[in-house]
């Protein structure tokens, strides 16, 4: 059964890739791209960046993938 953290980053996460396949994909926009999931994750979990909680462990707990590796799996279909 999904939680309700599952469905807000399947939600997310779909709308960010829809249509994806046509984006040209700029070191600039995959850092905002990645900027964005992480500070979506960060105020899911109620986390502030003064908390100084790495990347790495945010990811663990919200078991997500990076949204710039998605995008690319897109693109490459």
């Amino acid at each position: 059964m999904l939680n309700v953290m599952d469905v807000e980053l399947l939600l997310i996460t779909s709308r960010w890739t829809y249509g994806s396949e046509s984006w040209s994909l700029t070191m600039g926009l995959i850092r905002s791209l990645r900027v964005s999931q992480r500070a979506m994750e960060r105020a899911m979990l109620g986390l502030y960046l003064r908390d100084q909680i790495r990347n790495e462990e945010i990811r663990r707990r919200t078991r997500v993938t990076d949204i710039a590796q998605r995008v690319a799996k897109l693109k490459k279909q």
